[in-house]
């Protein structure tokens, strides 16, 4: 149980950002429909703080609208080649050259050179003879520009034979009527344009605004039929948030994140000496619910604030997971989600520290709506006399910003006037047709695919991408930093305070496990019985001096204890060489000095 409700997967305000990005960028559609709904034998990646499903459903809705209106333009272009008499084939080139340009200039704000230059040439070349062609068009409307002028115009933009092979004989002869079709092709292309957006801005104000997007029975594209997707969508939600992670060997965190300093140790169970009895038994399961005990504990507010508090760890989520190859499974159908099954792979891998069937205690923070998620697995094992602590902690970053920015995109679109609506229409009208026999394109080979590569009937398969890492960015603001770390440190040191506790407890030393996750968490070198003067990092000097007359002795001090770490990952307080720098902030030169051990 958390500490207080949240908001569901489904209506999160990632799974809100993800789906508004599936009618943004078509790379990141296309990706999604490959990742899910192509590749029928790959089971879906863990969904922390989203719904796969729900952002297929709108991918696949995307797809739809931007192939009709693809489909669309490429009809009134195919209607319009004959009745201009060919004279759009004059205005096609430099549409055609309009769109190599923003090809060759990609998608970055400030590409390098050699991309930049190239896309200013052939942009410049276009917009000229565009225009060239655009005033010809409309003087050969109003019947003032003559066959041999017209003949001069192809030839300037067509090859020479096919100019000569159009205008041979009297073979094409363009009447004012040809250029009228001509220019009413291109404005009715405008016009679907300028449509286009403004379904995608009306989608942004009903099914995907904020306060409507709770509301999935009344989402179109939850609606949609077809029984791929119905099937598809049932198999997804069963995966997607089950405990039991069926995983592909390359990449087994897919749909955690980005990995944030992961780290182990291994320390030797030794007896107290301070004890006089015996140490008692110990296994995985009595540190593990310790660990969870205390991590439950950081959902409770301050007793001063009361009810007032917000802070995200009120609703910290802890459960256990086990992850499973998926290496074997003979049909997707037959994964073993059900709770029975998971029951019992839990209570036999808790204690069997395999290699391909892994325990682990998940505790998941998801800030900023769920868009910065924070995920800490935790292993722990004991064999042979040895304690062996895992500590993973994942982080997934904020969604896109041009993801982000959709609402703001819609608003300003809705809300334009009509002229500003029209000159955007026309300034992308050139790139239109090209656009559309991509996408065209892309909708046929996805189809070819689905029917003819057999994915439905090949062997089960582990997740290859996530639809959240693929829609995550590269960065997070410093808020998102701060409280990333602040996370990290409160979950791994409740987690070492945890195991430190039960060794403690159950009759062990507990001062190396001290020393040792405070060096260890930090990214730090943790040595052992070293001799002589040693440095660590950069920029350190190492001074060897003569060593200077006794002084008279002083009273011995008593024997410090070491200092439990206040969080794993904070420079060390105990003398321990090495300090340590929290994750995700910069770090300094790390350097020791001195006789004693590490």
């Amino acid at each position: 149980m958390t500490g207080e409700p949240g908001v569901p997967p489904g209506a999160s305000e990632a799974t809100r950002l993800l789906c508004a990005g599936t009618y943004l960028d078509a790379g990141y559609r296309d990706a999604v429909i490959e990742e899910l709904y192509v590749h029928e034998e790959r089971l879906a990646a863990p969904s922390l703080g989203h719904d796969a499903a729900r952002v297929l459903a709108h991918a696949l809705r995307a797809r739809r609208l931007e192939v009709g209106w693809a489909a669309a333009i490429l009809g009134l272009w195919a209607v319009g080649f004959p009745l201009s008499n060919y004279l759009l084939a004059a205005l096609l080139l430099p549409c055609l050259v309009l769109a190599t340009a923003s090809w060759i200039r990609g998608a970055q704000e400030r590409p390098p050179w050699y991309r930049r230059f190239p896309a200013w040439w052939l942009r410049w070349w276009g917009r000229i003879f565009l225009i060239y062609a655009s005033v010809t068009t409309v003087r050969a409307a109003f019947g003032v520009v003559d066959q041999r002028e017209l003949f001069e115009f192809f030839d300037a933009f067509l090859p020479t034979p096919l100019a000569t092979a159009l205008f041979e004989n009297g073979g094409v002869r363009i009447q004012p009527v040809n250029a009228w079709s001509a220019l009413l092709v291109l404005l009715l292309v405008a016009v679907c344009v300028a449509l286009q957006r403004s379904q995608f801005a009306r989608a942004l104000a009903h099914e995907l605004h904020p306060a409507r997007f709770g509301d999935m029975a009344a989402d179109p594209a939850e609606l949609a039929e077809g029984r791929r997707f119905q099937r598809l969508r049932q198999r997804i939600r069963v995966e997607q948030h089950s405990p039991l992670v069926m995983y592909h060997a390359a990449h087994p965190f897919c749909g955690a994140g980005r990995a944030y300093d992961t780290w182990s140790l291994a320390v030797e169970l030794r007896p107290d000496p301070e004890r006089r009895e015996p140490p008692l038994p110990l296994n995985n399961r009595v540190i593990l619910d310790r660990i969870h005990e205390l991590l439950s504990r950081l959902r409770l507010p301050s007793p001063h604030a009361g009810g007032a508090v917000r802070d995200r760890l009120r609703r910290l989520e802890i459960d256990e997971c086990v992850f499973l190859p998926v290496a074997g499974l003979p049909r997707r159908d037959l994964a073993p989600y059900h709770q029975d099954a998971f029951v019992v792979h839990s209570a036999e891998s808790v204690e069997e520290g395999g290699e391909t069937r892994r325990h682990f205690l998940r505790a998941r923070v998801g800030g900023w709506e769920e868009e910065v998620v924070t995920t800490v697995f935790v292993r722990v094992h004991t064999q042979g006399g040895m304690l062996m602590l895992e500590i993973a902690p994942h982080v997934l970053l904020p969604v896109r910003a041009d993801f982000e920015n959709a609402d703001r995109i819609a608003h300003q679109h809705r809300h334009n006037s009509p002229l500003g609506k029209a000159v955007w229409a026309l300034a992308r009208t050139p790139r239109s047709a090209p656009l559309a026999v991509a996408t065209v394109g892309r909708g046929v080979a996805l189809t070819w695919r689905i029917l003819t590569a057999g994915y439905g009937a090949a062997m089960p398969d582990g997740p290859a991408r996530s639809v959240r890492e693929l829609g995550s960015g590269d960065t997070a603001s410093l808020f998102q930093d701060m409280d990333v770390t602040r996370y990290l440190k409160s979950i791994q040191d409740r987690v070492a305070q945890g195991v430190r506790q039960v060794l403690k407890d159950s009759g062990y030393r507990t001062d190396e496990f001290a020393q040792k996750v405070v060096n260890v968490s930090g990214g730090s070198t943790l040595i052992e019985n070293a001799q002589g003067a040693f440095a660590l990092g950069d920029n350190n000097v190492v001074t060897n001096r003569a060593p200077s007359a006794p002084s008279a002795p002083s009273t011995p001090s008593a024997p410090s204890t070491p200092t439990t770490p206040s969080a794993p990952g904070a420079p060390s307080t105990s003398g321990a060489p090495g300090g340590s720098n929290a994750p995700g902030t910069p770090g300094t030169p790390n350097g020791a000095g001195g006789d004693g051990n590490g």
